[in-house]
This record gives C-alpha cells, sequence and structure tokens, in this order.
C-alpha cells in the first residue's frame, strides 16, 4: 500500500465518528433486563446478533435464562445514543455513559424494571 494512501485510511479512522450508548437486553419471558453502557453501540448490536444467530450467550449474567428459555426470548434495545465530543478523551467519554447508565437504571427501576 503507498505510503500516502496508508496515511489516508489512518486520517480517516482518527476521525470517524465514535457513537456510543445505553442498551438493554429484554427477557421476553419476564420481563428481566440487562443493562449496560458501551463505547460502541454498533458492535454490541452486532455481538448480541451474533448470539442469536450462534445460540451462544456471550453475557454471564443473563446465560442461565438464555440456556433455559433459549435465544429467541431476547430482544436488544438501544435506549440512548451518545456521540463522542472529539474534545472528550475516552475516560470522560466512558465517564458520560455510566453517567446515562445510571440515569436509565433509575428511571427504568422506577417504572418497576428488574435487573439481572
Amino acid at each position: 500500500m503507498e505510503k500516502k494512501a496508508k496515511k489516508e485510511l489512518v486520517r480517516q479512522y482518527n476521525e470517524r465518528k465514535i457513537v456510543g450508548g445505553v442498551y438493554v437486553i429484554r427477557n421476553t419471558h419476564d420481563g428481566t433486563m440487562f443493562l449496560d453502557a458501551t463505547a460502541d453501540i454498533c458492535a454490541s448490536g452486532n455481538r448480541f446478533d451474533f448470539s442469536q444467530k450462534t445460540g451462544i450467550c456471550q453475557i454471564a449474567k443473563i446465560k442461565k435464562d438464555w440456556d433455559k428459555w433459549g435465544a429467541g426470548s431476547f430482544a436488544f434495545n438501544v435506549l440512548e445514543e451518545y456521540t463522542k465530543d472529539a474534545s472528550s478523551s475516552a475516560a470522560e467519554f466512558m465517564n458520560d455513559l455510566t453517567e446515562m447508565k445510571a440515569l436509565w437504571s433509575e428511571k427504568l427501576s422506577g417504572d418497576g424494571a428488574v435487573f439481572y
């Protein structure tokens, strides 16, 4: 690969839009939820889709119910997306996501949600 082309690819990678967020994996059988925050919401959704296709649960907290009721008994839902600001560090971005998760936990708990 030409040096100039490689530099351009690196520049594009560094300037890409980073979208994190908060999501739940809901047990449709009993309504129990696994709530989490991630720095890459798309990758988390892709991992869940892969888990459903293969039937292999990658989240220890829900594995028992996954094995009991099957992959089809779970649904992935994005609650909120958050785009990393160019001036934010990775640590600041993750702190913001952790705070978002706490707010969603509080909101859903108030609505009677049960978490893993």
